[in-house]
């Protein structure tokens, strides 16, 4: 039987990794997202149910500081998932442009965003990954994923 996946995507607040989540996992692995759970207890409870019946799931959020990635990825890989990192490289206009266009709670302010940016720790393979992509948004959300040791 193959490993299930573990997935943490890594970026700022309105890098894609939602769109992203949509067009490349939303059939096959659960998505874990506060704003959509909105409390960190339902998170928590529903990453330990994936873990617990093995299945697929996404870390659909942030995920900016080495600590706390740590916890999902010592926490997954012991449950023999495989874990892979999908890190969005931001540029940080293009951040700000995007969420200009949000509407309602999914608009964040720029003071939160700029606040990110200064947090952000870049991910690393030898935080327990098994594999690690850098991620760019292309024009009309596409986007291009490569391998980080490619970059």
């Amino acid at each position: 039987m193959p490993q299930p996946q573990a997935v943490l995507l890594i970026g700022l607040q309105a890098s894609g990794k939602s769109t992203f989540y949509g067009q490349q996992f939303l059939h096959t692995h659960v998505r874990i997202n506060r704003d959509m759970l909105r409390t960190k207890h339902r998170e928590q409870r529903l990453f330990e149910c994936c873990l617990l019946i093995k299945q697929a799931f996404v870390l659909d959020k942030m995920n900016l500081e080495r600590t706390q990635r740590a916890a999902y990825i010592q926490a997954a890989n012991a449950a023999g998932f495989t874990v892979e990192g999908y890190f969005f490289q931001s540029d940080f206009a293009a951040c700000l442009e995007r969420n200009r266009q949000r509407t309602g709670q999914q608009h964040v302010p720029e003071i939160a965003i700029r606040g990110s940016i200064k947090r952000l720790e870049l991910p690393d393979l030898a935080e327990g990954f098994a594999r690690l992509w850098l991620v760019r948004q292309l024009p009309a959300q596409q986007f291009a994923v490569i391998p980080c040791e490619e970059q």
